[in-house]
């Protein structure tokens, strides 16, 4: 009886390995951050951000999201992390606009605003990193968005 086990967890393997291969232009997901708050729930020692997010999902096929996790970082320096559970699943060509809510890392920050106040800067570089989970039997999405934002007027 064991070896009929091991032999249906290695076909089960094959079959689920064959059906991947199936969708070859599966394109990966666009994560769009859309805004950046100040939660109103902030208490306590350090403030906590919401983050907007617009998740397109460019296949036929629903994107069952069980969960994300993501960080921020600007000039190399994490200053957000955090992770979501409660996603909503996205239909095939469609798109969703989620708010997650991110913490601040106080080490990346006092970094970064240490190079902020030692130069001169006009913009700075940003890097927005997620991990999405679609279930068991998929492998993790990883996205990376980056970018540059203006330090003065009109950029």
């Amino acid at each position: 009886m064991a070896l009929f086990k091991r032999v249906s967890v290695v076909f089960l393997m094959i079959v689920l390995a064959a059906c991947a291969g199936l969708t070859p232009n599966y394109e990966k997901p666009q994560v769009n951050v859309t805004s950046f708050t100040l939660a109103p729930d902030s208490s306590g020692l350090a403030p906590r951000f919401n983050i907007g997010l617009q998740v397109i999902n460019p296949n036929r096929t629903a994107l069952p999201l069980v969960g994300m996790s993501y960080s921020v970082e600007v000039e190399g320096n994490r200053i957000l992390s955090g992770a979501e559970p409660n996603l909503p699943r996205i239909e095939g060509y469609s798109s969703a606009d989620i708010v997650i809510q991110a913490s601040p890392d106080l080490f990346g920050s006092a970094r970064l605003l240490n190079q902020l106040l030692s130069g001169q800067r006009d913009e700075l570089n940003y890097l927005f990193k997620a991990r999405l989970d679609v279930g068991t039997l998929m492998p993790y999405i990883n996205i990376e968005e980056e970018g540059s934002f203006g330090l003065t007027n009109g950029q």
